[in-house]
């Protein structure tokens, strides 16, 4: 458990920076080269690898060299225990949600203000 959780905070540190969430977004629509990522940005080819670097280390984006291109490619599962999370939270919080509901119909109407009176 407390392995996953680092796992997922790295993923959530990665995710964090705009440049790397553009990156990830651009290989969801398929494998890129390292150059094809680094188009949109106005920085150096360095600062790029670096970025992918990060992506690399928490395990969203896998890279390989073919002949002298370094081709990129989304790991989907590291999304997959980021969703997982955000759907645990998400189905705990409309639990909640549904119980408030559920209670406030049960009350009289004591809790209209004057005004709707």
């Amino acid at each position: 458990m407390l392995n996953e959780a680092a796992s997922l905070d790295r993923v959530f540190q990665a995710l964090a920076d705009p440049t790397r969430r553009s990156m990830v977004e651009r290989l969801s629509r398929g494998p890129a080269s390292v150059s094809e990522l680094a188009r949109p940005f106005a920085m150096s080819l360095a600062a790029i690898v670096q970025h992918l670097k990060v992506l690399e280390a928490c395990g969203l984006v896998r890279s390989e060299k073919i002949g002298r291109v370094r081709a990129c490619r989304l790991e989907p599962q590291a999304l997959t225990a980021v969703e997982q999370w955000a759907g645990e939270r998400r189905r705990t919080w409309e639990h909640r949600l549904d119980r408030l509901g559920d209670y406030l119909a049960e009350q009289p109407d004591e809790w209209d203000t004057e005004d709707e009176k």
